[in-house]
């Protein structure tokens, strides 16, 4: 064999090696989830992988059909993919689908209560990821709308209970409800008809709970907050952006880039029961000062002083 043959033959067998596979597990869609795929993919760029080049990425969508997922979580593991990227709806499937394979989380419950971990510090086991803590936020959700709407008393809470885990979010929201003194609706919706109904209810104000399946019918729940005159507060930004009255909650895009950089240390070796659990350090609110116009209602200064963004 030459020298050129020797040098150039690990060169080829290298070349011929697999690239590592990420299962994307997510309960959403594709159109709503585009701008935090970019978010991970950016993530997962800023530890040396680039979709296509040295990473594959297989793609699993429920669509907002949660009983999709085991099913889903199961095919990633007979595939034997190297790392698998869940998010909050999702966790649930993944964790019960393999103790083996990492899991990388990107939950709204509280990962040590909910037993994904041992600790925030130190998980422990073969799972780890980014924890939105969304049971705090739902009572800090409804802080902030008392605020703006202190005349409201009794107030609906739309949820999704095929989510596996609304349960702490409900919790959070019913107790800050209680606090404040206000008579509160739990109002469950998993389909589009059932968006429609829930804001048919007479109420004073409405808060929307964090779920991929709501995620993705943004510009649904602002228009019917506007036709039902209904004073409504989001956990996402595209909410507001789209009419809606406010959001207070944190920039998913970016919360999927951090979950895209602990995929990324995986695959570079490091192990899930050695990276902490990660926590949002910035919360958002945005405010919607046309809406709260055409609504009739005068946002105090204090709350928008506080406010991140202020579309006019």
């Amino acid at each position: 064999m030459s020298f050129l043959g020797a040098a150039m033959w690990p060169l080829a067998a290298h070349a011929q090696q697999p690239i590592p596979v990420v299962g994307f597990l997510n309960g959403a869609s594709p159109r709503a989830y585009a701008s935090n795929v970019s978010g991970f993919l950016l993530g997962l760029k800023e530890t040396g992988y680039i979709e296509g080049q040295n990473v594959a990425i297989e793609y699993r969508w429920a669509e907002g059909h949660y009983d999709r997922l085991p099913a889903m979580a199961a095919d990633l593991v007979q595939r034997q993919v190297a790392v698998i990227a869940a998010n909050t709806s999702a966790v649930p499937a993944a964790t019960a689908a393999t103790t083996k394979i990492p899991i990388v989380f990107l939950t709204a419950n509280d990962p040590v209560e909910a037993g994904l971990v041992k600790s925030l510090n130190r998980p422990g086991g073969n799972v780890t990821g980014v924890s939105l803590i969304s049971g705090a936020l739902g009572a800090k959700q409804l802080e902030v709308l008392h605020e703006v709407v202190p005349a409201a008393k009794s107030v609906a809470f739309l949820v999704n209970r095929t989510n596996p885990n609304m349960e702490l979010y409900i919790r959070g929201v019913q107790e800050a409800a209680r606090t404040l003194g206000q008579e509160i609706e739990i109002l469950n919706a998993s389909t589009e008809a059932e968006i429609d109904a829930a804001f048919q209810r007479h109420r004073d104000a409405l808060v929307v709970a964090p779920d991929g399946f709501f995620i993705g019918r943004s510009s649904q729940l602002a228009t019917l907050a506007l036709r039902n005159a209904l004073p409504t507060m989001c956990p996402f930004r595209e909410f507001t952006a789209g009419g809606g009255l406010m959001s207070y909650g944190v920039s998913l895009p970016d919360q999927y880039r951090q979950f895209g950089i602990y995929a990324g240390k995986i695959l570079q070796g490091a192990s899930p029961a050695d990276l902490p659990v990660l926590q949002p350090t910035k919360f958002e609110l945005v405010i919607n000062l046309k809406t709260a116009k055409t609504l009739g209602l005068a946002i105090p200064p204090g709350v928008l002083a506080r406010a991140d963004e202020v579309i006019e």
